[in-house]
């Protein structure tokens, strides 16, 4: 007489596996990621083309080549570290010296890249920029920056940070340029 082997019973395995993957799928929390914070223009009105007009004074240029070596203002630049002080010294101007900008409302800073560009560096640069006006900021509202940084990613749920927020950007828009990369190359 053979004996039969005995067996696990398994046609609810496929339902357990249902379940759990259910169950991880619900309870797993997905860490949203912010990413860049940088603010899109409105879309340019249809009915009008006006042609823009700017003084060169009123434009700080950074450029980052495909080695990524910095360019500031026609000037090579290889320590970052005064390039924070330059641009603050450029916003804040406001006319004091003639071959700078003539008003905060006025500096636009551009910043143009090579398609070379390696993401470290134009993430690197973008920072300093942002760091730049948030000092500004920070300095408006009277806090430190760390604090102003606090008031802007929670802006929309507490009504003083927005206040803390409103009051440092008041007489300083962030106006930043950012230029369609160039082909390697040209």
């Amino acid at each position: 007489m053979a004996r039969s082997t005995p067996e696990i019973p398994n046609a609810s395995m496929a339902d357990i596996a249902f379940l759990l993957l259910t169950f991880f799928l619900v309870t797993t929390t997905i860490n949203n990621d912010k990413g860049l914070s940088i603010g899109l223009p409105p879309p340019p009105d249809p009915n009008k083309k006006d042609e823009v007009k700017m003084q060169e004074k009123n434009l700080f240029k950074i450029q980052v080549n495909s080695s990524d070596a910095l360019l500031v203002e026609g000037e090579p630049m290889e320590d970052v570290s005064g390039l924070k002080d330059m641009i603050i010294k450029f916003i804040k101007n406001k006319g004091v010296d003639p071959s700078s900008s003539e008003t905060p409302e006025k500096a636009i800073v551009s910043f143009k890249t090579d398609r070379g560009t390696s993401h470290k560096r134009f993430v690197e640069i973008l920072d300093i920029i942002q760091g730049a006006y948030y000092d500004i900021y920070a300095e408006q509202a009277g806090v430190s920056n760390k604090e102003f940084r606090e008031a802007a990613s929670a802006i929309g749920t507490d009504p003083e940070k927005r206040a803390i927020y409103e009051r440092g950007k008041k007489d300083y828009p962030m106006n930043i340029s950012i230029a369609e990369p160039t082909k390697v190359g040209n």
